[in-house]
């Protein structure tokens, strides 16, 4: 690639609200995390549905790859491609597993029965094969609860993510967008029949996870579905709105998206009344709440230099945040384990300052790690 290629490469504008919107799922999920460290009777009420804030990642990335990059494969290589978003994303992989490395023995007790017991070696042979993005079988498991990213968890969406984007690369960027319209409602059917339990091809046996679009962190035949269920409509959904262009534009969209998005993880579970409900629930918003948000987040222009600085802001902060929380939040958890009589405003307290912890960390690992590598990639790699 030259440098005239790779300066139009830097050239387009970046959605700041899609940015924005980005930071807002990534607090969704680090208050969903929060609060699985509590009973049930809690966390159904309180943000249980931030893991939904996985599926709306994926499909930012889709809306986001597609605009980025459709109309650049005429001057830019796969092994280009490749490259720009190994730069993008491998930095921030590398650090979250060496936080979960760092934290990693500082969580153990009850709640994680391996980790006490797992010796120095396995811990670094299991950081050095998630750094190279590969899924650890559940006999490799060195936590207890059977993740294949036991090291930290959330690596394993940027699994997928990686799987999105060779698919992209090798087949989505060819196809038109009819023909990627089929694929979309090919996906959309297969979201159905996770959320509904339709069970069209008899592999969903896990009794731990029905009439939901949640699961994928675990390494056997049903959850690798689970994740590419999850990952594929709201990705080709991303993509093909791309494609098509046609967004809402409203005032203060930004507000409006991010209430939306908020509405949406802070819904209690509807499954303890009726499980189906769930389902219902989880579908629709996977099906017409996502892509009324990525139009309203794309189409809607900021009016303010001090909304614009949230969005950068927020969105900056966004994947280095969602990457190295969770060490942090297994800690938490071992921690509330074992003092759950302790007073509510003890709990609260502790709550506000591990996440606090977790912001000031992700926002350390971005500022002095990740630019600087990703800056220097650029000159060293990018540009070579």
């Amino acid at each position: 690639m030259d440098n005239n290629s790779n300066t139009y490469l830097e050239s387009k504008p970046r959605y700041e609200i899609l940015d924005g919107l980005r930071g807002v799922a990534a607090m969704g999920v680090v208050m969903f995390h929060m609060m699985e460290c509590y009973p049930h009777e809690i966390n159904r009420w309180v943000m249980p549905h931030g893991f939904m804030s996985v599926d709306f990642f994926f499909a930012l990335s889709g809306i986001v790859l597609g605009y980025a990059y459709d109309d650049r494969w005429d001057r830019m290589s796969t092994w280009g491609f490749f490259k720009r978003r190994l730069t993008r994303l491998q930095p921030m992989a590398i650090m979250g597993v060496l936080v979960g490395v760092c934290f990693f023995y500082y969580s153990g007790g009850p709640t994680f029965n391996l980790v006490d017991s797992t010796p120095w070696y396995m811990l670094l042979l299991e950081a050095l094969l998630l750094m190279c993005m590969i899924q650890l079988p559940k006999s490799m498991d060195i936590r207890g609860w059977g993740e294949l990213t036991s090291i930290n968890g959330p690596i394993w969406t940027l699994i997928y993510e990686y799987v999105a984007n060779i698919l992209y690369a090798l087949f989505l960027r060819r196809t038109g967008k009819v023909v990627l319209a089929v694929i979309v409602a090919f996906c959309a059917l297969l979201s159905a029949d996770t959320c509904l339990q339709l069970n069209l091809w008899g592999n969903l046996i896990d009794t731990n996870f029905q009439y939901t679009i949640n699961g994928g962190f675990i390494c056997d035949p049903e959850h690798i579905y689970r994740a590419m269920v999850r990952l594929m409509f709201p990705f080709t959904m991303g993509l093909l709105l791309s494609r098509i262009g046609h967004y809402i534009s409203i005032k203060g969209g930004f507000v409006v998206a991010s209430l939306l998005i908020i509405a949406m993880v802070s819904t209690p579970l509807l499954g303890d009344w009726n499980p189906v409900y769930e389902g219902i629930f989880e579908l629709c918003c996977i099906l017409l709440l996502f892509p009324l948000i990525l139009s309203i987040g794309a189409g809607s222009k900021l009016k303010g230099k001090r909304t614009s600085k949230v969005c950068i802001f927020l969105g900056q902060l966004s994947f280095p945040l969602y990457i190295t929380h969770y060490p942090i939040l297994y800690m938490h958890m071992s921690w509330a384990e074992t003092h759950m009589d302790s007073p509510l405003s003890t709990h609260i307290f502790v709550g506000v300052v591990t996440t606090l912890m977790a912001i000031g960390l992700a926002w350390a690992s971005l500022k002095v790690y990740d630019e600087p590598v990703r800056n220097w990639l650029k000159e060293h790699w990018l540009k070579r």
